[in-house]
């Protein structure tokens, strides 16, 4: 079996890969309008020039979309079936995740349904991943 993909931080992503190191769920946030923004990156998407900041995350979602891969990408072999998904933050951005803590059927993988953010290890590298909030089904 092969290693799971280990993300490469850049320098705009380091925070962001820093903290998940730590247990937490970091975003950029624009000074000028408040607003959070998903990928990181050393500008403002939202105002020419504008200041950029870290700010902690709630680490709640909600479930955007997903896809249920039955064909494993190397690394991914042991995990059975898995879901590929993307959430909604709490803060507004999306981003890609896994789900994990169900069982993956679409009769579980409810739209709109509360998540949480947790931490899974690859190699020496926290990457989120996100489970149904109050447990599994």
């Amino acid at each position: 079996m092969a290693d799971k993909p280990v993300p490469k931080p850049t320098p705009e992503s380091k925070p962001y890969w820093d903290h998940a190191n730590e247990g937490e769920l970091w975003l950029q946030k624009c000074v000028t309008t408040g607003k959070h923004f998903f990928p990181p990156r050393n500008y403002s998407p939202f105002t020419i020039g504008g200041e950029i900041e870290w700010v902690k995350a709630s680490g709640k979602a909600t479930l955007y979309s997903y896809v249920i891969n039955h064909r494993p990408a190397p690394g991914f072999e042991d995990d059975g079936l898995y879901a590929i998904a993307v959430v909604q933050l709490e803060e507004g951005p999306r981003l890609m995740t896994n789900i994990v803590g169900i069982e993956i059927t679409p009769e579980n993988l409810v739209l709109d349904m509360p998540l949480t953010v947790q931490f899974e290890a690859r190699g020496e590298q926290q990457v989120p991943v996100f489970a149904p909030e109050g447990g599994s089904k």
